[in-house]
């Protein structure tokens, strides 16, 4: 591609590379230039344009972007995505429904290595996508970009980002009591809003004393009917051998992971019963901010497998935003 000024007689089919006022109407940056743009822009008193011009083996940036867009998502559907018209050299890429993105970061890094004007930027690995929702965007920089490089750029994309889709679809949450009070409405309420997101449904409601024998009946009837199981305890489960993990194995499952490097979050627990995951929640999940539990229950929901490893690497980033009912917040006030 060539760029720089030109005289106004020979811009004729070159594109403006800068938006100008004619002496009847704007012309806006990245037209291709035809007669009556340019008597417009001669009767305004321009007698030289910043251009650009393609050359043999460029590819407008429009056609570039939906290029690059069709390579990543041959299938759109089957990726549970959907591609946006072109323009001003930007495609966008948009969920179809709710899950999870999945980014190939290497293959991703190594598209956006081959030319500086060819660029997809993308959400997160494991973003939580809404239906609609933008997750990624290709950018083609300059008006035009070599084929070569385009080539380049797209021969191995195919599939780099996806969305996957929820694979579970009723759910039980188990609260139990210390006291003879019933736990408030604000912890369900908040799980159900969370579930709400993945067209997921909560069974009716069950409040258990905080005792191992009464969790682990609830537990092992709720495995019956259930795709997932989750407790929220009236006291903080604080230890491996604690009331609810004792409860799980009890009932005859197991416990995969006690305790997440991610604040607000610490105080999880991950296990499974008759082939149903268990999710044991921190405290904070009864706010329906963001915090460790959401990053776990929502890769089980899209039915992905969480290691013990998993949690363990969660802790880069797992740092979140304090919650105004934290009870030890981090800032000490000495």
């Amino acid at each position: 591609m060539i760029f720089g000024e030109v005289p106004l007689s020979q811009a004729s089919g070159c594109y403006l590379a800068h938006s100008l006022q004619g002496a009847d109407r704007r012309i806006a940056k990245g037209t291709r230039l035809a007669a009556p743009d340019l008597a417009d822009l001669a009767a305004a008193g321009h007698s030289a344009l910043i251009v650009a011009q393609l050359e043999p083996g460029d590819i407008h940036e429009d056609r570039a972007a939906e290029h690059l867009a069709e390579a990543l998502l041959p299938d759109p559907q089957a990726r549970g995505l959907r591609i946006s018209g072109a323009g001003a050299g930007r495609v966008n890429l948009h969920a179809l429904g709710p899950g999870l993105i999945r980014v190939d970061a290497a293959r991703i890094n190594a598209l956006n290595a081959v030319d500086p004007m060819i660029t997809l930027a993308t959400v997160p690995d494991y973003h939580r996508a809404d239906p609609g929702s933008m997750v990624a965007t290709v950018k083609i920089i300059s008006y035009a970009v070599p084929n070569i490089a385009l080539e380049a750029a797209t021969r191995d994309v195919a599939g780099a980002i996806s969305l996957i889709p929820p694979q579970l679809r009723r759910a039980t949450l188990i609260e139990t009591r210390t006291s003879d009070d019933i736990p408030s409405d604000k912890g369900r309420a908040s799980m159900i809003g969370r579930l709400d997101r993945f067209d997921m449904v909560m069974s009716p409601r069950q409040v258990v004393p905080h005792r191992e024998a009464e969790l682990a009946g609830a537990l092992k009837a709720a495995s019956a009917d259930s795709d997932l199981l989750m407790v929220l305890t009236g006291s903080a489960t604080s230890d491996p051998l604690d009331v609810a993990p004792e409860a799980l194995r009890r009932a005859g499952g197991g416990v995969l992971r006690f305790g997440m490097p991610v604040d607000p979050g610490n105080l999880l627990f991950l296990g499974h019963l008759a082939g149903r995951p268990v999710l044991g929640l921190p405290g904070c999940a009864r706010s329906p901010a963001l915090n460790g539990a959401d990053w776990v229950l929502e890769r089980l929901i899209c039915g992905l497998e969480v290691s013990s490893a998993d949690i363990a690497g969660m802790g880069v980033g797992g740092l979140l935003k304090e919650i105004p009912t934290r009870p030890r917040p981090r800032r000490s006030n000495l």
